[in-house]
């Protein structure tokens, strides 16, 4: 394919001398195929300074390549069509060379480059796979506070980015927006439970963040509709949550009592013995925990067998 050449300004004297004795730095590539090459060659050998440089240059030198009108001759339409294909191609790869290089460097040379991938394409399906690794190294790199705004944000694009959904919900029920909390974790359970393995992700891997999200969303939901008294919705997304959690002793010990609660009140509804004994059997496990609740939790134990013994 022909090169698509850049006209190029003039140069004075005091210019073409400073570019001259500016040491190694390469000049920028003036034609689209130069970049690309010089942007595969980087992206191969994890040169994450020259990628991120050529990235941005090769796509601007796409979208321009890309962005120019179609001929009025039909015998040059074609090959109008074939150029601006292939400049939409390269621009496609300049994400992927950034998100290739960004999700194996160090967390603040991943920061360094998702964000910049963020600022050249916000709805990137790089941009999408790679907030994982983003999140990840935000904490690393000691930029904790900027997490949930790049989730708020990137959520835009993305709804049912799992990695965003669960942010939003912690970040919410941290701050006490409880109804905000239930509705990320609801949406976080519904994209988990219906959405297939990743093909790019080994299957041990994904089973193990699935469990994780999986667990804490459904123990945020459980936990606020407890504390809504909606004592049905907690019974239900509580019991789901304890496999899950199990190795978290916070997380399981809270459930359980609010587990043991929620079929306390839903046994005196219907006068249901056997889910009266399941709140017995939930308050028991907390009460021999070491757990701070503990104490009441076996003081509930004590409540719920009276109540007992007045059904049978």
């Amino acid at each position: 394919m022909q090169a698509v050449v850049e006209t190029a300004m003039n140069l004075s004297v005091v210019t073409l001398a400073a570019l001259l004795f500016a040491g190694p730095q390469a000049e920028a590539p003036d034609d689209l195929e130069s970049a690309y090459t010089n942007l595969k060659q980087a992206e191969a050998s994890n040169d994450a300074v020259k990628v991120k440089e050529l990235a941005a240059q090769t796509c601007a030198l796409a979208r321009k390549v890309a962005s120019e009108p179609a001929p009025d001759s039909e015998d040059a339409t074609e090959a109008w069509k074939q150029k601006v294909a292939h400049a939409k191609d390269v621009e496609h790869y300049t994400e992927y060379a950034l998100y290739a290089v960004a999700i194996k460097a160090q967390p603040a040379t991943t920061v360094d480059l998702l964000a910049a991938l963020e600022q050249q394409n916000p709805k990137s399906s790089y941009l999408n796979n790679a907030y994982g690794s983003y999140i990840y190294a935000l904490h690393q790199s000691g930029q904790a506070s900027k997490i949930t705004p790049l989730a708020e944000k990137g959520i835009a694009n993305f709804p049912n980015n799992d990695d965003l959904l669960l942010v939003l919900a912690d970040s919410a029920l941290t701050r006490k927006q409880n109804d905000r909390a239930l509705s990320y974790s609801e949406r976080l359970i519904n994209v988990l439970t219906n959405r297939p393995k990743p093909e790019a992700v080994p299957a041990a891997e994904w089973e193990r963040k699935k469990t994780a999200s999986l667990g804490r969303a459904y123990w945020i939901a459980g936990m606020i509709q407890a504390d809504k008294r909606q004592f049905y919705e907690a019974d239900k997304d509580l019991r789901a949550a304890l496999p899950l959690v199990k190795s978290n002793e916070m997380m399981y010990s809270n459930a359980l009592f609010q587990l043991g609660v929620a079929n306390y009140q839903l046994a005196m509804m219907t006068r249901n013995k056997v889910q009266l004994n399941d709140a017995i059997n939930f308050s028991e496990q907390v009460s021999k925990m070491n757990s701070p609740l503990a104490q009441q939790a076996w003081r509930n134990v004590q409540a719920m067998k009276a109540e007992a013994v007045k059904l049978r």
